[in-house]
C-alpha cells in the first residue's frame, strides 16, 4: 500500500467512530482531495481483494473500519465486542418521527405520538442520537430537534437520504429485529430494540 493509505489505515483503526474526510485530510495537509480518495479506494480494495475479516465502510458522515457482517454474530456470541444499549420502543418511535420530520419541536412530536416525550428526548439527547438544531418561529420559539452523525452510525447510514421511505420502514427494520408497526403518522414504529450493524475494528 502507499504511505498515505497506510497512514489512513492507522488512523481509522485507532478510531472508535467514523472519521470525516476533512479530518482524514488533516493527517497529511499536502495531499490533494483526489490523492486522499485514491488512498481510501486503495485501502478498501486491499481489504476486499485480500479477503480480510474487516472492511472499510462509508458510514455516519465518515469512514470506519468495521468487522464484516458475516463475522459479527460469532464475535458478539463470544462477548468479544461491546454492544450498544438497546433502545426502547418509545425511544425508537420518537427517533423515527424526528428522523423523518426534522427539524421538529417537542409539541409536534407529542401531537403525533399522543404522549409526553420529555424523558425520551432527554435519553436520546444523552446518547447523542439527537440534538437541538434551532428554534421554531412559532409562539414561544420552541426548540427544534434533529438527528446527529451518531444516529447515522448507529443505523448504518451514510446520510439521511438512505432512510427507507416511510411505508418501507417497518419492512426494513423487520429484517434485523422483531417489529410491530405503529399506526401513528410520521413513520412511527414500536420495536423492542435496535443494534448497530457492525463492530468497530479499532
Amino acid at each position: 500500500m502507499t504511505p498515505l493509505a497506510k497512514l489512513l489505515e492507522a488512523a481509522l483503526f485507532a478510531s472508535a467512530r467514523p472519521i470525516a474526510v476533512e479530518e482524514l485530510a488533516s493527517l497529511d495537509p499536502e495531499s490533494s482531495p483526489a490523492a486522499l480518495q485514491s488512498a481510501l479506494d486503495e485501502l478498501r480494495e486491499h481489504y476486499d481483494v485480500d479477503g480480510h475479516g474487516v472492511e472499510l465502510i462509508e458510514i455516519g458522515g465518515g469512514w470506519q473500519v468495521l468487522t464484516r457482517a458475516e463475522y459479527t454474530e460469532a464475535i458478539e456470541r463470544a462477548q468479544l465486542a461491546a454492544r450498544p444499549a438497546r433502545l426502547s420502543g418509545a425511544s425508537l418511535e420518537t427517533l423515527a418521527i424526528i428522523a423523518y420530520r426534522q427539524p421538529i419541536s417537542r409539541a409536534e412530536i407529542e401531537e403525533i405520538r399522543g404522549v409526553m416525550v420529555g424523558s425520551v428526548l432527554k435519553t436520546l439527547h444523552e446518547r447523542g442520537l439527537i440534538d437541538i438544531v434551532g428554534r421554531s418561529e412559532a409562539l414561544g420559539r420552541p426548540l427544534l430537534y434533529g438527528t446527529t452523525p451518531v444516529f447515522l452510525e448507529h443505523f448504518g447510514l451514510r446520510h439521511l437520504e438512505e432512510l427507507p421511505r416511510a411505508d418501507e420502514l417497518a419492512v426494513a427494520l423487520r429484517a434485523n429485529a422483531a417489529v410491530t408497526p405503529a399506526p401513528a403518522a410520521g413513520a412511527g414504529v414500536d420495536i423492542e430494540g435496535s443494534e448497530a450493524p457492525a463492530t468497530a475494528a479499532g
